[in-house]
């Protein structure tokens, strides 16, 4: 149930959805041009303005006449041409975007884009030329800059979001891994510094995450740079310089915007990214991992007997994948890769084909070093493909500089070709990746169950932010990591269900998870692709309750920050009478309670502290005692 939104936003993103929409420039102010542009009556609706004297844009957004974005500055400076000022109006060309679209992971399989885009040709009095193209839809509107002339090198963007000072904010301060926790602060009093571009804010206007999409080499990475006491946060780009060598066609600057049940469940940067480049992906299966590393995998690592020891548990789970992660290629007889004959030197092939014949697929760790070459990767990829391996895990890239980005752009392609599913950590985030690549199944990109740090508020955060832009690796189950996480073992089970990511890796050890029966069975049934996604209870830093449909059987995940309660939760899965399973927290461990309601009825749940819920809906009928299949 989500709180009432309480203060205002004003910035860019309102005037570029503005453009998107009108069919006619409408005269706003003695010296200004506008257009504005939506895609529905009650859809944000984007305005862009000209001021006739200086020459600069603004964009600002609005939602049922409520103020979503303030006018905000657009414009991008490149060595031969400052296209932030001096511009005046040449003309517009408008289109409807309606595709369809099927993910391989995410919060749905199947996808429905409908959008109205306007591109607005600008140019300066030297006869330097700028589009600003911006797009509309239901639950957001973005912008991108096109340069159909190269100007040489990017030397930055005069873009930003003006909000309302007092506009709640939810913010994680950047980092290279993008592993920040959120913390809410309001729009101005964030302290100075630089945040992440999935920045959750409140508005009159409703809830808005910003975000960016079709994010490639040809670029760079974006983060956001503030001031304290002002509501403004200015697009930062990770180079200085970012090289061109021809027309420049910038990511998408995007705002995710409605009700926070709406921007929860919407694939807006998704929708924005290029189709798929995939002709085949009948290899890539989504599904749930069990992995060693927080269970002492360090060792494991290098032990083809303990990796053995966890396929037969996973086998014995009908789990469909086992991870092994550091270790498995490191040794202290280095390996000498310029030997034609040096992939025989490792036991992988052999716990492959060991894993193949119980039904269980292998995901391997890799350090992103030992693939930062042609030559590496030529060596490693076709390597992996021939031993069975199902898919990597690459870690520590650690940047969003364009010549990583450019790395992206190559083992991206690779990984399709060689049919190897993607696990990317200490990584950038979600921006479009898992539509164009549908091979990466999920990223890092977050504060996960590794961080002994993290808060039940930030847990409560991530639905509404990092995850909505994409598949999140939190990796939770670490049962065993008693007092380095902040929840109960029920809110672990719900994290789950909460913490969407198309390889779900379960970070528990077999003894915790043998401990708690009810856990186990419960992750037997969860599984790593969704027919849809719905928001049933949350406010951001306080609660979180997801239901995710996978056939005909809704999975319920909830978590909590503060103190104990019983949460009332509308089970609005559909009508009918449905048989509901919950897993909460007991004096002793872990209780499952049953019950039938009705959809739209109020599920009651007896939370403890810091804690939260799992459960399982599936249709009643007489005769039905169990969801569990």
């Amino acid at each position: 149930m989500a709180v009432p939104i309480r203060t205002a936003v004003a910035g860019l993103c309102a005037g570029l959805v503005a453009a998107l929409l009108t069919t006619v420039p409408a005269r706003a102010e003695p010296h200004d041009q506008a257009w504005a542009v939506t895609e529905a009556p009650h859809a944000p609706r984007a305005r862009i303005s000209l001021d006739d004297t200086t020459g600069t844009l603004s964009l600002a957004v609005s939602r049922d006449g409520r103020t979503v974005i303030e006018p905000s500055p657009v414009g991008i400076v490149t060595e031969q041409a400052d296209l932030s000022q001096n511009l005046r109006f040449l003309h517009r060309k408008d289109r409807l975007i309606d595709e369809r679209y099927r993910a391989k992971s995410g919060k749905r399989l199947d996808r429905r884009v409908r959008m109205n885009e306007t591109r607005l040709s600008f140019a300066t009095s030297a006869g330097a030329r700028l589009d600003l193209v911006v797009r509309a839809s239901a639950d957001g509107v973005a912008y991108r800059y096109v340069l159909p002339t190269g100007y040489g090198d990017v030397l930055g963007e005069t873009s930003a979001f003006n909000l309302a000072p007092d506009a709640s904010a939810w913010l994680g301060t950047y980092r290279v891994d993008n592993e920040g926790q959120f913390a809410q602060y309001t729009a101005a009093t964030a302290p100075t510094g630089e945040y992440s571009d999935q920045a959750l804010f409140a508005t009159d206007g409703g809830y808005t995450l910003l975000a960016e999409s079709d994010l490639t080499g040809t670029y760079s990475g974006a983060r956001l740079a503030h001031t304290q006491g002002t509501g403004t946060y200015q697009i930062k780009l990770a180079d200085d310089r970012v090289a061109t060598d021809g027309p420049v066609k910038t990511p998408w600057r995007a705002m995710v915007t409605g009700d926070l049940a709406t921007v929860t469940q919407s694939t807006f940067t998704d929708d924005l990214a290029p189709p798929s480049k995939v002709a085949d992906s009948s290899w890539i299966r989504p599904g749930t991992v069990l992995w060693t590393w927080l269970a002492g995998g360090r060792e494991a690592g290098q032990s083809l007997t303990a990796q053995k020891a966890y396929v037969d548990y996973a086998a014995e789970r009908h789990w469909p994948y086992e991870a092994v992660d550091a270790g498995w290629y490191f040794k202290t007889d280095e390996w000498d890769t310029t030997d034609p004959n040096w992939q025989t030197n490792s036991w992988m092939p052999e716990l492959v084909d060991y894993a193949r014949a119980k039904g269980v697929g292998i995901i391997v760790w890799i350090h992103q070093r030992d693939l930062d070459t042609p030559e590496e990767r030529a060596q490693w990829l076709p390597t992996l493909e021939r031993w069975g391996v199902k898919g990597v895990k690459i870690d520590f890239m650690n940047s969003e500089a364009q010549p990583m980005l450019q790395w992206y752009d190559a083992i991206l392609a690779e990984t399709a070709a060689h049919h190897l599913m993607v696990d990317f950590h200490g990584s950038t985030i979600p921006k479009g990746i898992q539509r164009t690549w549908p091979q990466v199944m999920t990223l890092e990109g977050v504060a996960g169950e590794e961080k002994r740090t993290n808060t039940a508020a930030h847990l409560t955060t991530l639905p509404f932010t990092r995850n909505v832009i994409g598949s999140m690796d939190f990796t939770p189950g670490a049962f065993q990591r008693v007092g380095l996480r902040p929840n109960s073992d029920a809110a672990e089970v719900g994290l789950t269900v909460v913490a969407e990511s198309g390889l779900q890796m379960f970070a528990g050890t077999p003894e915790s998870y043998d401990a708690r029966p009810l856990a186990r069975a419960f992750f037997d049934q969860v599984p790593a692709a969704w027919d849809d996604t719905r928001l049933l209870a949350g406010q951001p830093g306080q609660e979180a309750v997801l239901a995710r449909r996978s056939g005909d059987r809704w999975f319920l995940g909830g978590v909590y920050a503060g103190a104990a309660h019983t949460a009332e939760v509308p089970l609005t899965v559909g009508p009918g009478r449905w048989l509901v399973e919950t897993i909460r927290d007991g004096a002793d461990g872990l209780v499952q309670d049953r019950q039938v309601l009705r959809g739209g009825d109020t599920l009651t749940v007896d939370v403890v502290a810091g804690g939260g819920f799992a459960g399982i809906a599936c249709p009643w009928r007489p005769g039905i005692s169990t969801c569990y299949r």
